[in-house]
């Protein structure tokens, strides 16, 4: 894949920590333009230090993508410096864990804000110039879009749903020569990760300790995943090699996903 992304454009949500720096990162080192966005301009800062040192100096863009005038923000910040997007990777997103009888209305109509209805709109807007260069969206989701636990309905019922957008919009990219693919992450050494284990923990009555000693012990896994793992085959699903890779989901888990499917 040397130089393989050079010239390319690519736009990452969620892009200022953990598995979407990750992928910035990655995409630096081989020669990419990236764009980070995120809501706070201070992480975003940090990270853009970080893929400077392996690469382009990438845009950073900070604003609310839970809205449509964040995603058109970031859309407009990208068509008119470079006029063109080759990947776009729907990274954002950030649902509560906790006990269902205690989480109100509004927390569920932020957990979709974000992770789904900022991807359906980053999308939608940036699909016409991913049409143009026969680009690729890949969607970060996670595990819980196909296992199901009473202390993660929020998040499951999100990626469930970006799962299914995902795949359906596959089917569109086929006639427009969109690659489409989704990537479920497992357990990650990320802030987030620690997030939802205090969040566990709290619904559960448990300390952190607890909760994250029985995650582990539950999944079977040797360690948690790094973003690096999750960046390495973004890199692939974007490359040429994967050409004839469409509509798929990958889980990058250690294999603690259950089941078949």
């Amino acid at each position: 894949m040397a130089g393989e992304f050079n010239g390319k454009v690519v736009v990452i949500s969620g892009g200022s920590r953990g598995i979407g720096r990750g992928i910035g990162l990655a995409f630096a080192r081989e020669g990419a333009q990236t764009v980070l966005a995120s809501s706070s301009q201070h992480n975003l800062a940090e990270a853009a230090k970080a893929v400077a040192a392996q690469g382009l100096a990438p845009l950073i863009v900070a604003g609310d993508l839970r809205t449509l005038a964040g995603c058109e923000q970031l859309f407009k910040r990208v068509q008119e410096r470079f006029q063109r997007c080759d990947i776009l990777i729907n990274n954002a997103g950030a649902t509560r864990a906790g006990n269902f009888l205690e989480l109100p209305d509004e927390t569920w109509l932020d957990g979709f804000a974000l992770k789904f209805f900022g991807a359906v709109r980053l999308t939608r807007l940036f699909w016409p110039l991913l049409k143009a260069v026969q680009g690729h969206v890949v969607s970060i989701i996670g595990g819980a879009a196909r296992t199901v636990e009473p202390e993660f309905l929020i998040g499951g019922s999100v990626n469930a749903a970006c799962a299914n957008f995902s795949k359906g919009l596959s089917r569109l990219g086929m006639r427009d020569g969109v690659h489409v693919n989704a990537i479920h992450p497992g357990q990650t050494a990320t802030e987030r990760t620690d997030q939802l284990v205090r969040q566990r923990a709290a619904a559960l009555g448990k300390s952190v300790e607890e909760v994250r000693a029985a995650m582990l012990e539950k999944s079977g896994i040797r360690r948690l995943g790094t973003p690096e793992d999750i960046a390495e085959l973004t890199l692939f699903l974007c490359a040429e090699r994967a050409r004839h890779i469409q509509g798929t989901a990958i889980a990058v888990d250690g294999g603690s996903t259950p089941g078949l499917y």
